[in-house]
């Protein structure tokens, strides 16, 4: 097989070639072996795939996590062969029995690409938008990157530029949130992402035109994307020259984002099957795969099929790679030794330490003054903005509310934009009215490494972020979603604005922790425990804070355990447990006066975090919630739904089972019942019916 080149400006050869091909077939093979996926776009997608392994990606297959790599994200995840192939044949640790056994129990190539199982894979994605979004943050995050360390190195020539790559499909610039991404990434100028948009005009419905219709490039032109198109050869298959020509100047704009169109044939060159929706999601079948594999020249009685000589010359990348990291390390020594200072603080935050004595930076809050969570969280972020350079983030377009801004000298935002106080490495985001990109956006900057990010909106509106951040527990991603108005008690915006269902939703999520402090010292101390958890437990948390003022009790650093007595009982043993969460806490405080008037011994639990307190050991949680008191009262204003399983059979819930409405906030709990006159009626009934 010929080892000369068959482009002029392209290292192309007949190996190149056969490798795409060899790629092809191990396609149709993984999907008709388990006799379910999505083999055609892997089948069309193999030379742009090939390419950027093979050609013009900065990796080192031998050191996945090397700082200075370029990032791949496969936002289609279906097409997750795309992906797996390439691993395989770049030397990242799977192995053709690894294809032989996609999509079964216990494998390393799941249906769709998952981070953290698959060594190789960046980004889980599945969820169509949600990986371009990712890199739109992994870009945003590079770039913050650069700043903490090498900021005034000229363009290209610091150890921390790198580029991220991605694969979008037509169902990805479909869904919504790739416009919000997208968008976000043209206003930001974040060049460092290259992106090729295959447009292969197949979903499962069948052809595109029966939902989408608007120029796609066109969309992203005005976004304020650098566009290219890329026609198909003569034969139907990528214009590999011409692809590789465009993906070289996509890197070399360093001023936009890049898309590049390639309109591609689903399935190509399969004679029956490619250019038909059915190619997208099912096995082509025996004779169709046999028919295939003849026409690029393979034997149709072979399964798996990959020649010695074609998987060295793939295997090449390995050295390349390591060349590549020992150039890059080069660099990188040149770069510590002239920056002595930038290189310490890289040494820390790269191994996910904080600075010695942040805690010292951390407020405290006088017991008796009436103080909003929110507040109390901005006060907590600007103390920590002082001493912790790799915290950023900010909002979506209610800094003001959700009072997120860490420094309000210093806004996330590209050269040339007109705000006084814009950097491009500066420490506030503005997302805009962007929630979805927000969560998305921060997965991909948690997934880049080496700084922490957090931003902030209404709860409520957590609704538009959730399957980000779904994704991020799924992905044990430590980002912090600071989520504020958090109640009814945000009065008169009405029942729109009001979270009602919202934490116990956000409680559903496997892996998410949710923190509702009760006042300001329990603010803090989440936070404190939140910064700790970033490497020990790396989890999403979000924080629920009052729009409102509650009132401010002595501090107890067992908040950070998400459950605790906040107050005991007086004059004997607990005869009821009072929980609350939140800004209901007051009023259980309020109640055990009035229990506690009447003889009745009332310990006040306050429970921040039913996950964190769910981590604890059975002892302690038994301590807290004594066992044998079977008198229980648990109030929070919204669905009741997480209590249950606290307050036991004789236990009463105080809790708010409908929508709001549009009031004053003090109105608004007299008239819900959410006062501590009904906490005190439930705890007498509690104790009835546990027989006290």
């Amino acid at each position: 097989m010929s080892t000369k080149p068959t482009t002029t400006d392209l290292d192309w050869t007949d190996l190149d070639q056969r490798a795409v091909d060899t790629v092809r077939v191990l396609a149709m093979d993984s999907v008709q072996k388990v006799g379910n996926g999505h083999p055609g776009t892997a089948m069309s997608l193999a030379p742009a795939a090939y390419l950027l392994f093979q050609k013009l990606m900065r990796h080192d297959p031998s050191d996945a996590d090397w700082t200075g790599r370029d990032r791949f994200v496969l936002s289609p995840g279906h097409t997750s062969l795309t992906l797996y192939i390439q691993l395989y044949l770049s030397g990242y640790g799977l192995e053709l029995d690894d294809l032989k056994s996609f999509r079964t129990w216990g494998s390393k190539t799941p249906g769709h690409p998952e981070h953290g199982h698959t060594r190789g894979v960046e980004t889980t994605t599945g969820p169509l938008g949600q990986g371009i979004a990712n890199a739109v943050g992994m870009a945003m995050a590079a770039r913050y990157e650069r700043g903490l360390f090498d900021p005034d190195a000229a363009a290209g020539a610091s150890p921390f530029d790198h580029t991220i790559w991605a694969i979008v499909s037509d169902g990805d610039v479909e869904e919504g949130i790739s416009a919000e991404a997208s968008s976000l990434a043209g206003h930001q100028k974040l060049g460092n992402i290259v992106a090729i948009y295959d447009d292969n005009h197949i979903s499962i419905e069948g052809d595109t035109e029966t939902a989408l219709s608007e120029d796609v490039l066109k969309r992203y032109e005005a976004y304020g994307w650098h566009v290219q198109r890329v026609e198909q050869s003569a034969n139907g298959d990528f214009d590999v020259k011409a692809l590789y020509k465009a993906l070289k100047a996509a890197q070399a704009e360093t001023e936009r984002p890049s898309i590049i169109g390639a309109r591609t044939i689903i399935a190509w060159p399969a004679p029956n099957a490619q250019n038909t929706g059915a190619a997208h999601g099912a096995a082509l079948g025996d004779e169709e795969v046999a028919a295939t594999k003849k026409v690029l020249g393979f034997d149709p009685e072979q399964t798996f099929q990959v020649e010695d000589e074609v998987f060295a010359h793939a295997r090449e990348v390995v050295d390349r790679g390591r060349d590549a990291h020992a150039a890059w390390n080069k660099r990188f020594e040149e770069w510590r030794a002239a920056n002595p200072k930038r290189a310490a603080e890289f040494d820390r935050i790269d191994a996910a330490e904080l600075p010695d004595g942040w805690e010292k930076a951390l407020p405290s809050f006088p017991a008796g003054k009436a103080v909003a969570t929110r507040k109390a969280s901005g006060e907590v972020l600007k103390a920590l903005g002082g001493v912790v350079p790799e915290l950023w983030g900010g909002s979506a377009d209610l800094a003001g509310s959700n009072n997120t801004t860490i420094d309000a000298s210093s806004s996330f935002l590209p050269a040339g934009n007109p705000l006084p106080e814009a950097s491009p490495y500066g420490r506030t985001v503005h997302w805009g009215i962007r929630e979805h990109a927000m969560g998305s956006t921060m997965n991909g900057i948690a997934l880049h490494g080496n700084t922490r990010i957090y931003g902030g909106t209404f709860l409520v509106f957590s609704d538009y972020m959730r399957p980000a951040v779904r994704l991020a527990a799924l992905m044990h991603l430590p980002v912090t979603y600071v989520w504020t108005h958090d109640s009814i008690g945000l009065g008169e915006d009405g029942p729109t604005h009001q979270p009602v269902e919202h934490m116990a939703a956000l409680r559903a999520i496997p892996g998410l922790n949710m923190v509702r402090p009760a006042d300001a010292n329990e603010t803090a101390i989440a936070w404190r425990e939140i910064m700790r958890r970033h490497n020990a437990k790396p989890a999403p948390h979000g924080l629920a804070l009052t729009r409102q003022n509650v009132p401010t009790y002595e501090a107890n650093d067992d908040a950070a355990k998400g459950g605790y007595t906040l107050f005991e009982a007086e004059g004997g043993r607990p005869q009821v447990i009072l929980i609350g969460t939140g800004s209901e806490v007051q009023l259980a405080v309020e109640a055990r006066e009035a229990l506690q008037a009447d003889g009745i011994p009332t310990r006040v639990v306050s429970m921040p975090s039913v996950e964190w307190f769910e981590e604890q050991d059975q002892a302690y949680r038994d301590g807290v919630l004594l066992p044998d008191v079977k008198a229980r009262v648990a109030v929070e204003a919204g669905v009741g739904l997480t209590w249950h399983r606290f307050v036991g059979d004789a236990g009463r819930i105080v809790s708010l089972e409908h929508f709001g409405a549009s009031a004053d906030y003090k109105v608004l709990y007299r008239e819900f019942g959410l006062t501590s006159e009904a906490v005190t009626a439930a705890a007498r009934e509690s104790l009835a019916a546990a027989g006290r």
